[in-house]
């Protein structure tokens, strides 16, 4: 059998994840340090893992509404009116998925027909273009550049737009470049939009991951906006719960309730025991102030002028994110290409990083490190990466202060 001859060559085309390719590396090397994955390096708080145990010993084994659990539909609508300032009906405007990527996977099947396009800020997330493939879609990339803080521009949506034009992506905090849009800046896109038809999937999963004085902004606050927006968003980052498998999405009911037919055939739901969990961090939350994401979001702050700083000062110039757990530094110093630059400090000083190039052609020029790892593991990879650099003809420039 000639299997090329009966696989989907939509997904035969989509290349495999650029960031797991460097990650399956690393665990083949005992003494590699790892920069790579985007994932918390805090274990779930005891309260929530608890939660789940309960479950458990209770037999609470069985499938859940489609929708999810009503108390933590319930709950989920009470954080977006307290902390985003956007109010959804836990009946039928907020649906459980399976983790954000579910969520991401659903808008887009529900929402694109052939021929049509999707806007996506690059460099981005190495999910939402695959994704657009596999809903026979185009993904239509619109470059973000570091002298913006990598912010989308209205001048850049403006110009991206078509008449096929079906939705924009709008992931802030992003990743992988760390880079925040402002409400003000938000403001001036919806001005963009508002005579479109145009539907804007709101990936705020790093949205509790805030630094240096910034607040986020959820896109469906913006006035006129909640209407054509689909936002999107779970407990894998600011909970430290990216096993689980548990996010949400939340839209007016004319959206989301396709999206909730293709869920309702083929996921069904989200495991109940990841459901309980949930619904214990957010009632946990609500109870203490958030205290356990404000102590991951301090400890994450620290780390973050750490890395920004010792880049900038061996020469790889790095822009300061103030959202997510990434930097996105300009290895153009070195004359090496993403992809070179990070095989080689793999190979050479056992340090994974990812290349720009995973995230778009746009990120060429650049890597994504993760500061989701401890200080001790930072300093270390850091001096690694600066004995790296100074080994190159580059060396030179580097700050040996």
């Amino acid at each position: 059998m000639r299997y090329e001859d009966v696989i989907n060559q939509r997904v035969a085309n989509v290349p495999p994840s650029g960031i797991r390719k460097f990650f399956d590396i690393v665990r083949q090397m005992p003494d590699a340090i790892s920069l790579g994955v985007g994932e918390p390096d805090f274990v779930t708080p005891w309260a929530i893992r608890d939660a789940a145990i309960q479950s458990i010993e209770e037999g609470r084994t069985q499938y859940t509404s489609n929708w999810g659990l009503e108390s933590l539909r319930e709950k989920i609508a009470a954080y977006l009116r307290m902390r985003c300032h956007v109010t959804y009906s836990p009946k039928d405007e907020v649906l459980v998925t399976v983790g954000a990527s579910e969520g991401i996977d659903l808008a887009l099947r529900a929402l694109v027909c052939p021929g049509d396009e999707v806007l996506i800020p690059e460099p981005s997330y190495v999910s939402y273009a695959p994704c657009v493939t596999f809903a026979g879609g185009t993904a239509v990339p619109v470059i973000t550049r570091a002298e913006d803080e990598f912010a989308l521009t209205p001048d850049a949506l403006r110009a991206a737009l078509t008449p096929r034009t079906k939705a924009l992506i709008l992931p802030y905090p992003n990743n992988p470049t760390g880079g925040v849009m402002t409400r003000a800046q938000l403001q001036e896109l919806a001005r963009v939009l508002d005579d479109t038809g145009v539907i804007v999937i709101s990936d705020e999963i790093y949205s509790e991951l805030v630094y240096g004085g910034h607040e986020h902004t959820a896109f469906a606050s913006i006035e006129g906006m909640r209407e054509r927006t689909i936002t999107l968003n779970g407990f894998s980052k600011a909970f430290a719960m990216t096993g689980w498998r548990v996010g949400y999405a939340c839209a007016p009911r004319e959206l989301l309730s396709p999206m909730f037919k293709i869920h309702q055939f083929t996921m069904l739901c989200a495991s109940i025991q990841g459901q309980v969990a949930a619904d214990r961090a957010l009632g946990r939350a609500f109870e203490t102030g958030f205290e356990d994401v404000r102590t991951m979001v301090r400890s994450y702050d620290r780390r973050r002028r750490l890395m920004v700083t010792a880049l900038n000062d061996m020469g790889l110039t790095c822009f300061e994110p103030r959202g997510a757990f990434y930097v996105f530094p300009s290895i153009a110093s070195t004359g090496l290409t993403s992809e070179e630059f990070c095989t080689r400090l793999l190979e050479e000083k056992q340090v994974a990083c990812v290349p720009g190039t995973a995230f778009g052609a746009s990120g060429e020029g650049h890597v994504r490190c993760s500061y989701a790892t401890s200080i001790e593991k930072l300093n270390e990879a850091l001096g690694r990466i600066r004995a790296f650099v100074e080994s190159l003809d580059c060396g030179a420039n580097v700050n040996r202060g």
